[in-house]
């Protein structure tokens, strides 16, 4: 529904109250802060900074340390522009970090992979959550994430992971992610996996250009109205440093910004590289939503 004299969205959520791993969310008024901890030496934001497992863990312990409820760990990007990587080098890359995250914390751990192999490692390994950025088409992965028991996030992209798709284009990006996210949430409730285990990602840069990650934020209503937790993934994007003109490095008020404006409509979960200074802007927006108390109240202020 919409909140009188507000442009809140607050979307009726499948499910709301949802135990993740050794952790229980209640999306219909908490929002939660998902670390990014990629082991490659390419990715878009860190370039190969926790490439080296020692590091990896390090900074996966040190985010939730500073507030993430999640750690998400990645072992390939997306980018078409790479060279291809094995399987076996894939599950090399994850299944130690996420095996030694695992040992460390009680938070939620996914993996962001597209590979049903890698996915059941991960899962063996203490993964809770699959986060597959292409949508569940790979054969048998949908399968292995029922039979681990794990909540999936399906996400929009037109190619998938390592796929080059040339100038994407749309009628209306916001109607054809929707329409993807229903049809990819309704094929995961055909092969096992329950509505209360599933997350929707609208994917932003994800085969967008600017102009779709922009319109896709301004109606994410749109998507959350959908049912499921939505997650959303804009943080240190190439549309936000494309609509500000700034870099890779000097993103992060943009970000929190996109993200705060994701939350108002209905954003449960945010992916995000800052961790600290999100989980502040994430903390204090919940408070004024009404959802948590002041952390040090003075009740005697006149």
């Amino acid at each position: 529904m919409e909140h009188e004299a507000s442009n809140i969205f607050f979307p009726d959520i499948i499910e709301p109250i949802r135990q993740i791993g050794a952790r229980q969310f209640d999306f219909s008024r908490q929002v939660a802060v998902m670390a990014i901890v990629n082991r490659t030496p390419n990715s878009f934001h860190d370039q190969g900074r926790t490439f080296e497992l020692s590091r990896a863990v390090e900074a996966a312990l040190k985010s939730v340390e500073e507030g993430a409820d999640w750690v998400d760990v990645g072992g390939l990007a997306f980018s078409a522009a790479q060279p291809e990587l094995s399987v076996a080098e894939e599950i090399d890359r994850v299944v130690p970090l996420i095996a030694a995250i695992r040992g460390g914390t009680d938070a939620v751990i996914s993996v962001d992979t597209h590979r049903t192999e890698v996915a059941k490692a991960a899962f063996e390994a203490g993964a809770d959550v699959l986060n597959d950025t292409n949508g569940l088409r790979e054969p048998g992965i949908a399968e292995a994430a029922a039979e681990a028991g794990a909540h999936v996030i399906v996400t929009h992209s037109l190619g998938g992971p390592n796929k080059m798709v040339f100038r994407p284009s749309y009628q209306d990006v916001v109607t054809e992610v929707a329409d993807f996210l229903r049809q990819r949430a309704l094929y995961a409730l055909n092969k096992g996996i329950p509505a209360s285990r599933i997350i929707i990602d609208p994917g932003h840069d994800l085969n967008k250009n600017t102009y779709h990650s922009l319109e896709l934020t301004r109606r994410l209503r749109e998507i959350t109205s959908i049912g499921y937790p939505t997650l959303v993934a804009v943080s240190n994007k190439d549309f936000i440093g494309e609509t500000l003109d700034l870099p890779q490095g000097q993103r992060k008020e943009g970000t929190i910004v996109a993200n705060v404006v994701c939350i108002l409509q209905g954003a449960r979960i945010l992916r995000v590289h800052d961790v600290r200074d999100t989980v502040i802007a994430v903390r204090m927006t919940e408070a004024m939503l009404g959802w948590r108390g002041p952390q040090t109240p003075r009740h005697n202020l006149v």
